[in-house]
Order: C-alpha cells, then sequence, then structure tokens
C-alpha cells in the first residue's frame, strides 16, 4: 500500500521561501516519476514541478527560476523548495507519484495548504 504524506505548508509573506516535504512510503517501483501539482480555490489543478526516477526535473513556466524539486531516495522523501513566493502561489499542494509505465499519476497525498500574503 502506497503512502504520501506532505508536510512544511504554512503561511507566508511574498518573496519568502517554504519547503515542502512527502514521505512516500510502500513505493516499490525503480523506475518512477514523482510530482507536485496545486489546485488553488476555483482553478483547475495544475503540475508544478515533477521529477524521474534518474533524477531529470521539469517545471511549470511560472515557477521556473523560483522552485526546486529533489528527492532524498535514502529517506523516501520528495522535497519541493519554493522562493521569492507570490500570492498567486497560495495553493493546496500535493505530491503525486505514478510508476514510468502508467500515465496518470495514480498515486496522490492528501495535500499541504500554502498561502501567500
Amino acid at each position: 500500500h502506497v503512502q504520501l504524506v506532505e508536510s512544511g505548508g504554512g503561511s507566508v509573506q511574498a518573496g519568502g521561501s517554504l519547503r515542502l516535504s512527502c514521505a512516500a512510503s510502500g513505493y516499490t517501483y525503480s523506475r518512477y516519476f514523482m510530482g507536485w501539482f496545486r489546485q488553488a480555490p476555483g482553478k483547475e489543478r495544475e503540475g508544478v514541478a515533477a521529477i524521474a526516477s534518474d533524477g531529470s526535473t521539469r517545471y511549470a513556466d511560472s515557477v521556473k527560476g523560483r522552485f526546486t524539486i529533489s528527492k532524498d531516495s535514502a529517506k523516501n522523501t520528495l522535497y519541493l523548495q519554493m522562493n521569492s513566493l507570490k500570492p498567486e502561489d497560495t495553493a493546496m499542494y500535493y505530491c503525486a507519484a505514478r510508476p514510468y509505465w502508467v500515465r496518470q499519476y495514480n498515486d496522490w497525498g492528501q495535500g499541504t495548504q500554502v498561502t501567500v500574503s
């Protein structure tokens, strides 16, 4: 059974930083993708950043240069370092995972709220 648990959300002023963590348990695939998504009230969920098991990364244009996704395989933890935060970054942030052969993310965490004022 796969479990993803996010933490690290909170309230911060514009220009500040937060680091989100996602602790993964029960994930046994050696080739996979993990990602961060966010959903603001009244808006569709959007992909923020993703990282593959080989370490390659990709980012949404809106966060390039400000956010960094990383993983610590020894700790089974995914991170999202968020710098230069803007009010438009306010959203519920979710981590997700999928084996490389699955097209859609199929394991999700419960989310952590980020509020930028």
